[in-house]
Parts: C-alpha cells; structure tokens; sequence
C-alpha cells in the first residue's frame, strides 16, 4: 500500500497510527514533495469523484477559488491535483488491489482494510 500524507496534517498522523496499530504496511509518501502520480489521480477521481478527492478546506483550495477548480475540466483539474499535492484530499490511500481512499474514517478503513 502506499499512503500519501503530510507530516502537519493530524489526520494523516491518525491514519498512520491506525495502520501501524493494525499491523498493515503502506509505504510512506510526503504528499507535498510527492504528490500521486497522474495516472494514480485519474483512477481515483473514477473512484471516488471530485469532491472526495479535494481538500476544499486547504488554502491550496482557497487560493485557486472554488468557481476555478469547479470550471477546471478532469484534465486540468488532474494537472493542478499532481502539481500540487495540497489540493488532494489526505491522506491518500492507495492499497495494493488498486482501491483509492482519502480522508480518515476509521470505520471506513475498517471496512476496506479488515
């Protein structure tokens, strides 16, 4: 699995202190220096659709404006998520069969991770 986390983001801390108290490796990723890859964000916006992949409450979000990110089609819209990883939804979960996860819920990851 890889997760992709920024290190100030409590609940990104949260999440990684659930997987490692349920014993399930994720590889580690700054997502502000790393951020998905093009190919990562694309099946995750199939997934999960726009409004679970964006961090609407960082300022990333806020400085771009909502009306700009909203006219963005899926190909810009994937350009501004790979070029700036403070836009995307964290953490960011990626498991090893290819589901995509962002936000922490416990219950939620339960339910995807046994």
């Amino acid at each position: 699995m890889k997760l992709y986390s920024y290190s100030r983001c409590s609940t990104c801390r949260r999440a990684i202190a659930w997987l490692q108290g349920h014993e399930l490796p994720a590889e580690q990723i700054d997502i502000t220096l790393q951020p998905p890859t093009p190919l990562e964000l694309e099946q995750a916006l199939a997934q999960l659709g726009r409004k679970r992949l964006l961090n609407t409450s960082g300022q990333s979000y806020r400085a771009l404006g909502a009306a700009a990110v909203q006219a963005m089609d899926d190909a810009a819209l994937l350009a501004a998520l790979a070029a700036d990883g403070k836009l995307i939804k964290r953490p960011f979960l990626i498991t090893a069969d290819g589901r995509v996860i962002t936000g922490f819920k416990p219950e939620e990851w339960q339910s995807l991770l046994g």
